[in-house]
């Protein structure tokens, strides 16, 4: 009988670890951040050296910024007791009380034919009595260019796809890509159908368009059967909660390098950042596999159009307009993540534009009017819409080790100490923080650190998107490939091999300076150790890029 209370005596120790471990990192980023300040402030630099420090300063700023983000998310998944186990599954109970009407829709882009039927499928399964599909044919069959038979061809199979599962079709005059036809859809619901808007009635029940719900998926999202029940079930508590968000999960994780990674670091994202973000009533749709209410919908004028991420956009506006968000940690639904590196910088590159041009949405809602939201609303969204400035943040922290060991610039390197004194105990603690936290949601050491290699040789693709949405150029929607794997050409490749080749020449010009300099030759040998670990990095390139075929 002893054995329970031993067994919650150990999670009661490893749970104050937890709490205790960021705050901890917290200190330690905090002391750093000071001491690297202070030093900017206090040592007599040239001027081109002051340049060269300051982007550092910034650099390492925001990663101790985001760090910090990371370790509160933490602490109130810990304050809360969401602490080491996987989420459980929803329950399968199918009460056959009167649920409300839900529709489940699935936008689609000239997606192909395999990829539709196999979510036309999952959506015919799902157990919830009282429910609508529809698949939003976003397709462009008028482009010019396209052999009209081959497309004509492709619009009578989508219709034989419906008609084989009983899915409501619907198509309408193209505009504004997802988020277009999401409103279209919306507003024949509200019995206001737009010019050129039609639904096809393939079901063996009439359509009811006084739904409550709406799911939305994309074309290679399944979901599971258990789905809506749970999900509805929570919206129904709460009559102030516009959409609940779950995870994406990628079924071609196991015999795909790139899907692998992709798929890790949307565990990262999933785990403990959308969970401190769900407590806090500060978390954003992700687009898929997500429950809306159509009130809710109706009310911020449908999705936002001005953005290639209306997901994103449209969680603020739900936010400013008083509504509330949540996060349901139980994988429902399934997926293809991305299959080669062609595939996932098009996808990186989409979120990150959207992203970072949402900056400047946060930024003028605030100061228009800062006491809209709670300040730590404010907060979670401001580190939302900074996150792909990493490239950027890669992109310096590289760039300083080479600029030193080629050219002694800037001359503080040759204070190293002030970095083990310093930075040391903070990176320690910051990567103990990460890796254990998610070791104890069954994630592998080496797993998480592959998603951190393909981050950071994504750090061009951020960079221009970051760019171009600091400028305001919104840019286009693009789907992500999804017809398997192929190898990048290595001219595509070049800002990584050009890295590569730096941190090598660096890492032998270090050497040499090593056998003739007898000055600074710590500072040396710490700054080639950090070329050879970001040439490590981006050797993994050539790893990566290759051609994954699926086993069997």
């Amino acid at each position: 009988m002893a054995q329970p209370n031993q067994n919650a005596k150990r999670r009661s120790r490893a749970v104050n670890v937890l709490a205790a471990v960021p705050v901890l990192a917290i200190v330690c980023a905090l002391i750093y951040l000071i001491v690297r300040t202070s030093m900017f402030f206090a040592m007599d630099y040239m001027w081109f050296e002051k340049v060269i420090a300051a982007f550092l300063l910034l650099a390492e700023g925001f990663l101790l910024t985001h760090g910090m983000g990371y370790f509160a998310e933490i602490l109130h998944v810990v304050g809360h007791g969401k602490t080491f186990t996987p989420a459980t599954p929803p329950s399968e109970e199918t009460s056959a009380e009167a649920l409300p009407p839900a529709v489940v829709t699935v936008a689609s882009y000239k997606e192909p034919l395999e990829v539709i039927e196999d979510t036309l499928v999952c959506l015919y399964n799902i157990n919830y009595p009282n429910k609508h599909i529809v698949l939003l044919d976003d397709t462009r069959y008028d482009l010019p260019g396209q052999d009209p038979a081959t497309m004509e061809q492709y619009r009578k199979d989508v219709e034989r796809l419906c008609r084989d599962f009983g899915a409501n079709l619907f198509r309408r005059r193209w505009h504004h890509a997802k988020a277009g036809i999401i409103n279209d859809f919306l507003a024949y619901l509200a019995g206001r159908p737009e010019e050129g808007s039609y639904l096809y009635n393939y079901a063996d029940y009439p359509f009811d368009t006084n739904v409550e719900y709406l799911a939305i998926f994309d074309a290679d999202m399944n979901p599971f059967p258990r789905f809506l029940t749970p999900l509805v079930r929570r919206m129904e508590s709460n009559p102030r909660l516009a959409f609940v968000q779950t995870p994406q999960y990628y079924t071609n994780f196991e015999d795909n390098l790139v899907a692998k990674a992709a798929g890790l670091q949307q565990a990262v994202f999933y785990e403990y950042i959308c969970e401190g973000k769900s407590i806090k009533d500060a978390m954003f749709c992700c687009g898929t596999n997500v429950l809306f209410r159509v009130k809710a919908l109706l009310d911020v004028g449908g999705f936002e159009q001005g953005s290639v991420t209306e997901d994103f956009a449209t969680s603020l506006k739900f936010h400013l307009q008083g509504w509330s968000s949540a996060f349901s940690s139980s994988v429902s639904a399934f997926g293809q993540g991305p299959e080669d590196l062609g595939a996932y910088y098009k996808q990186q590159f989409r979120w990150a534009l959207g992203t970072v041009g949402m900056l400047r949405v946060v930024l003028k809602a605030f100061f228009k009017n800062p006491l809209q939201l709670p300040l730590v609303k404010w907060w979670e969204y401001l580190l939302s819409s900074t996150y792909y400035l990493i490239g950027f943040v890669f992109f310096i922290m590289v760039s300083c080790p080479l600029i030193y060991l080629f050219t002694n610039v800037p001359t503080y390197f040759a204070w190293p100490e002030m970095y083990i004194l310093f930075f040391v105990p903070y990176i320690v603690a910051t990567l103990w923080v990460f890796f254990w936290t998610l070791r104890k949601r069954n994630y592998r050491l080496r797993d998480l650190y592959l998603g951190q290699i393909l981050i950071i040789n994504t750090f061009h693709v951020y960079m221009k998107a970051s760019l171009l949405a600091l400028l305001g150029i919104k840019g286009s929607f693009g789907v992500t490939p999804k017809s398997g794997s192929r190898a990048l050409p290595l001219k595509d490749l070049w800002p990584n091999m050009l890295v590569l080749t730096l941190c090598i020449s660096a890492i032998a010009w270090g050497a040499n300076r090593l056998l003739y300099e007898q000055t600074a030759s710590f500072a040396v040998a710490v700054n080639m150790l950090w070329c050879f670990y970001h040439a490590a990095l981006f050797a993994m390139i050539f790893y990566i890029n290759r051609v994954f075929k699926p086993e069997g």
